[in-house]
Parts: C-alpha cells; structure tokens; sequence
C-alpha cells in the first residue's frame, strides 16, 4: 500500500482532525523509515503504518487513542544497529575483561599489569585461545561475533549450538591442541551466549511435577559428559574451567533469576567436571520500570490486554512461565518490547498474538490481529 495513502486510512480510523493528523503522520513517517519498516516478518506489500492501520482496527472507537498511545510512547523496539552494537561490544567489554581479571587474579598482579607483562600478556593470549563460544540458539548471532573479531577469536573456537556430535568436539580439541602447541590443552572458558532473556526459565527452571531441573543450562551441562564419554574418557574442558553465560539482553527480573536459580541448582549442577565458577553478563539490562503493570500509568491498555485475548493463544510450553493468561506475555512480564528480529512472547500479547477468534470452551473469544506478527518456536 502506499504510505499516504495508508496514513490517510490511519487518520480516518483514528478521527483525527487535520493538525493532529499532519503532526502524527510527521512523527510516523520518520519512525517507520528509521525503524519500524525494518521489522523482518512483515509480510510483502505490509509495512508498519498498513500494520498498525490494521491492529488499530480491532479496538472499539473509544479505545484505540489508548491503544496508538501505548505504540506512540511506551514500545521500545530494538532494531539491527542497537543489537548489532551488543554483538559487537561482547569481546572488548565482556570477554576481554574476564580474561584480564583471570590472568591477574592467577599472577596477583593489578589487571592494569597484564599487558604490560609479558609472561602475563603471553597466558592472556594463551586463555584467549583456551575460551569456547556457544550459541544457545539463533539469537547468538555467532557469525556476527566472529566478523567482528577476526584476529581475535579463530572459526575453531565459535560453535553454533552447544548440542555437539564426538566428531565436532574431536575437532574442536585437536585445533586447539595444534595452535598452542600443547597436546593435553584444554578449554579454560565456555561462553554460552543468547538474544534474550525475559524471565530466565528457558535458560534454568525447577520441574514442581518431575521434580528437577532442566533449561538450557541443564542441556549443556549433558552434552559435556556425552562428550567426554565419546571421546573415552578424554576431558574437553580443564579441570579449573569457568562457565560465562551471556544475554545480549535482558529484562530486569531475568537478570536477577538466572543468577538466584544458578545457586539453587547448585547440588545438581556440581559434580565431576563441572565448572569451577559461573559468571552471567549482560550486554544491557533492561529498566526495572519497564513492565506495564508496574504502576497505574498503563491501567488502561491492560485492559485492554484482557479484553481482546483469545486463549488459544496458550499452550503447554507458555505455560511453563507460570500465568495461565497471557495478556501480559509469557510468565507475565508485561513488557512493551519488539525486537527487529522477532518480538518476544514475553512482550505483551497485543502487540504479537494472532488468532482467528471464536469458539473457546463455551465462551467467545475475540480474533486478535498483530502489530509485530511473531515467528512461534513452538506450534
């Protein structure tokens, strides 16, 4: 569709009259074409105003100034130059700095020291190569890491999901066996990285019904031993190694979470060969007064949320977040957020939901239209 033509339906929908119309279309037209357009699952010929023509819709007429609002100065959408910025600062600001702090701590030197000694400068080269990068899932954006440090960290160190076969671990060991000249060399450091966390429980979650732990974290942590027992015996990580795992981003509540549910997964997670130390990092963490609900100033669009809800939309696995209702996102985060890439289910349901409405165990349900249409994991 065309753009002025789409903002003059947009007026229409919204009945504004003209200087409120052409003040709105200015401040549109500039967030579409710096940010909004760029959303990657708009569907061809479906831009942000046809999209937000469109979401607008399905509010009563008294409702949808609430609803443009909330859009106009409560989103926050981060698109490919914030997120590319975060791939390309974890090196310098997040990897580096660990292994400065470990060469020092080892030397008991000051960390200003390291690189200006050079036995130390030489173990810091040494660690760089001895660390591992994970992806925990397509989020990790490793290819990006990788371009962004060419010189720094080597293909053989970067590794596109930490679910790896005997031969990829082989391999992996045999490279960093020949680059540093040392036949029982080992992995110091293991980095798992993802996109986003918004509550922590993909990562690391207690099961109530089977009574453990499972999560990303507790994937990893199996596919070490499997590794281990397939390559017979032969340890992958050194017996000192440290676990870092890294969020490009997260929500203020995730960041406490995975730290708190870290230290009681603890008994189940120590044991032979596993790491030494855990340490989290975030690229950025998100305010803490970011949710919606947490004061009265969003009361409005909340019910907003509870109003035009289908519960189709939930399913055994957002369920596991802990609401039943999803108005307010996966484990109620209540977050206004949208990443270019694709918006989190975390992210209040409105702004991702689709569904064709109707029939739901007796009650009527009503259809809900997406403003950024969401790529499921899960079906």
């Amino acid at each position: 569709m065309n753009q002025d033509l789409g903002l003059k339906i947009l007026g229409q929908i919204m009945d504004w009259p003209d200087e409120r119309a052409r003040e709105e279309f200015q401040w549109l037209r500039l967030m579409a074409r710096l940010k909004y357009d760029g959303y990657r699952d708009f569907q061809a010929g479906m831009r942000f105003i046809e999209s937000l023509a469109t979401w607008l819709q399905q509010f009563a007429p008294a409702e949808r100034e609430t609803a443009y609002a909330f859009v106009r100065y409560t989103l926050v959408y981060i698109g490919p130059s914030e997120m590319q910025r975060l791939v390309e600062q974890f090196y310098p600001r997040t990897v580096r700095d660990r292994i400065i702090r470990t060469i020092a701590a080892e030397r008991g030197i000051p960390t200003y020291r390291v690189l200006a000694d050079a036995d130390a400068r030489a173990a810091a080269e040494r660690l760089r190569r001895q660390t591992l990068f994970m992806g925990l899932s397509d989020g990790a954006r490793i290819d990006t890491v990788r371009h962004a440090n060419v010189g720094l960290i080597t293909n053989e160190q970067l590794v596109l999901a930490t679910q790896v076969d005997r031969d990829k671990w082989a391999d992996l060991i045999e490279n960093l066996r020949t680059d540093l000249g040392d036949p029982e060399a080992r992995f110091r450091l293991v980095y798992l990285i993802d996109d986003f966390t918004g509550t922590g429980t993909t990562f690391l979650r207690y099961d109530q019904k089977k009574q453990k732990w499972k999560g990303k974290l507790i994937k990893f942590r199996e596919s070490i031993e499997s590794a281990v027992a397939a390559l017979g015996g032969d340890q992958v990580l050194a017996p000192d190694w440290e676990l870092c795992i890294h969020h490009y981003i997260a929500s203020a509540g995730a960041a406490e979470a995975i730290e708190r549910r870290h230290q009681e997964a603890l008994p189940a997670l120590n044991g032979d060969g596993w790491a030494k130390q855990v340490h989290a990092s975030f690229g950025t963490i998100l305010p803490a007064d970011l949710p919606i609900d947490v004061d009265s100033r969003h009361a409005a669009f909340i019910k907003l949320t509870q109003a035009y809800y289908d519960p189709k939309i939930q399913t055994t696995h957002t369920d596991i977040g802990g609401v039943s209702h999803l108005g307010l996102g996966y484990g109620g985060c209540a977050l206004p957020l949208v990443l270019e890439h694709n918006t989190p289910n975390n992210a209040v349901a409105l702004l991702w939901a689709e569904t064709g409405g109707g029939d739901h165990e007796g009650t009527s349900a009503p259809a809900m239209r997406p403003l950024f249409r969401r790529r499921q994991r899960h079906a």
